[in-house]
């Protein structure tokens, strides 16, 4: 895919019906952004957010916040403060599976990153049970129709760059239960080639079962470009059995949603995916990071068109 061209052509096609930034209520200093899939529990729906001061990096906390309005979330009082950035979720075996990005920081710099899991029946009750590799995002879990699980991974580093000219890849493995899912098994995911071209990076951010038994991946892509990282939003279908992806493109960019600020000048042009909502008139409504410092929604077409609709479309949690 030629990234800009599409990137152009989208934006010169689309124009936003129903966009939105979302509120956040209860964290006035802060910002909200790279939020999970939102779902539903206990009759009440809810995210996590990412919660961060605009100066500040590295100092993150994940916050369950509870829809209260068209576009307006409230934080959950009481609720618990995981220490970690870019917050998650999946429904895994009857289980709610979360998941985020660790920071580890030694005399005030970076040292690495991984990500860590945490699973339970209810969502008051989430115990932590593994950890991704080091210096790896974007590890996502979905239940496949034979109920075995698959596993998206997101390697990212030079040894990546050199053999295969793009900054990451997105691999995927399959497992029988969470008990296998661990740090080694993730590494190890066999790769999906083709996906992102030189100096292009990306990884997939929520994961669905569709009704033909395939795969909805929502994702990013991303490319530098005159000092800015330019993050998109895209989805393609894998089939987990042969491994085949087809219906890759883009679906939206930052242009698909309200002008906003950015956390700095190298992110004005950037859509990082969270996860989507089916609305009843057959669009579908898509969440994703802007910019570093907010939360958008935009409606686009449902993307798996031609594969049936997702199998849990509601995102039912303990039900």
């Amino acid at each position: 895919m030629d990234l800009q061209k599409e990137k152009a052509k989208l934006e010169a096609s689309f124009t936003p019906s129903d966009a939105a930034i979302l509120r956040f209520i209860g964290v006035d200093g802060y910002d909200v952004y790279n939020c999970s899939q939102p779902f539903v529990y206990q009759g009440q729906t809810y995210l996590f957010g990412r919660v961060e001061r605009r100066a500040e990096w590295m100092r993150s906390w994940a916050r369950l916040f509870k829809r209260t309005g068209q576009d307006e979330w409230t934080l959950v009082p009481d609720s618990m403060i995981y220490t970690m950035e870019d917050p998650y979720i999946s429904l895994i075996q009857g289980e709610v599976v979360m998941g985020g990005t660790h920071v580890k920081v030694d005399q005030g710099k970076l040292d690495t990153y991984y990500t860590d899991l945490y699973r339970g029946p209810q969502l008051d009750d989430l115990y932590y049970f593994t950890s991704g590799p080091d210096y790896m995002k974007d590890i996502r879990l979905v239940e496949l129709a034979d109920g075995r699980i698959g596993v998206f991974s997101r390697p990212r580093d030079k040894d990546v760059l050199a053999k295969y000219g793009s900054e990451s890849m997105i691999g995927f493995t399959i497992i029988d239960s969470l008990d296998q899912l661990s740090g080694k098994v993730i590494q190890e995911a066999a790769y999906l080639p083709g996906l992102f071209s030189n100096n292009e990076w990306g990884g997939c951010n929520q994961a669905f079962l569709l009704e033909d038994g395939q795969i909805g991946v929502l994702g990013h892509v991303s490319f530098g470009e005159n000092g800015k990282s330019v993050y998109m939003n895209m989805s393609f279908v894998l089939d987990p059995v042969t491994r085949d992806y087809h219906d890759y493109h883009l679906i939206a960019t930052r242009a698909s949603f309200p002008a906003g600020p950015a956390k700095q000048p190298s992110l004005v042009d950037c859509a990082f995916t969270s996860g989507m909502v089916v609305r009843a008139d057959g669009l579908v409504d898509l969440y994703s990071r802007i910019n570093d410092v907010q939360e958008g929604r935009t409606a686009i077409p449902y993307p798996f068109e031609g594969h049936g609709q997702i199998v849990c479309a509601g995102y039912h949690v303990g039900q």
